[in-house]
């Protein structure tokens, strides 16, 4: 994967994040992404064979969430703590990340958790970016099981997979495009144009006489003046303007 992305790169591709499942998320490979200059947004295993540093201690996920306070209620994380990840080149802790425990929308008794290297997010950014992660599940699975991403071809050659995966990248952005302009209101452009037709701007002009009128009933509200006084008032008013101002302030 970091072959990947250190290709991705040099081709020109920006990115913030690296997100993935805890399949990859091994602090060697953390540590290898970060030195890239991307931060990895990612699932952990429950493994005791992944510990991480915490509070002068090196536990792994299962311990660490064992031995902190959770939060209850209606937050949406359970558990939020500092830990660092690996150990850099001379041997002493790695970064610094956080890792983030939320309940499992499956199983609300269970729990799982994501780690974070970029400590200015808070917790509830990390979810919500990591949440993106389904958009993409969601996109590789109809792949594989509508549109035979495994079965239309057989091959070793880097490239011809390559070229195979692009294609059907193109042909599922194809089917997208006709599916919303078939099926999504939202592609109805046209309606949003033809409803402001139907409805006339205000003018400056009526703009104006509205604003004097507000004006012209207040001041009687407020100071008992007779109709004379107000018709005095907006004749001193109306000589204040410039020549152009009083002409759109009239009534035409």
């Amino acid at each position: 994967m970091v072959e990947l992305l250190k290709n991705a790169l040099a081709a020109g591709h920006k990115a913030k994040y690296v997100l993935f499942d805890s399949w990859f998320s091994n602090p060697r490979q953390i540590l290898e992404i970060k030195d890239l200059g991307l931060n990895v947004i990612a699932m952990v295993k429950r493994s005791s064979k992944r510990t991480y540093m915490f509070e002068g201690k090196r536990l792994d996920i299962k311990k660490i969430f064992a031995s902190c306070k959770k939060r209850h209620g209606r937050s949406r994380y359970l558990l939020s703590v500092p830990v660092k990840v690996g150990q850099d080149k001379n041997g002493e802790n790695g970064i610094d990340a956080r890792i983030v425990c939320v309940r499992n929308r499956n199983n609300r008794k269970d729990w799982i958790a994501i780690i974070c290297t970029d400590m200015s997010l808070s917790e509830n950014d990390i979810i919500r970016i990591y949440g993106h992660r389904w958009d993409i599940e969601v996109f590789f699975k109809t792949c594989k099981s509508s549109l035979l991403l495994r079965k239309e071809y057989y091959g070793l050659s880097y490239d011809r997979l390559t070229a195979h995966v692009s294609m059907f990248f193109t042909r599922y952005m194809l089917l997208t495009v006709t599916k919303r302009d078939n099926e999504d209101d939202r592609t109805l452009g046209e309606l949003f144009y033809l409803m402001i037709s139907e409805v006339a701007d205000i003018t400056y002009q009526e703009s104006m006489l509205i604003i004097l009128e507000a004006i012209l009933a207040t001041v009687q509200e407020e100071f008992h003046i007779t109709d004379e006084q107000v018709e005095a008032f907006y004749e001193k008013f109306m000589a204040k303007l410039s020549e152009s101002m009083q002409r759109l302030s009239q009534a035409g």
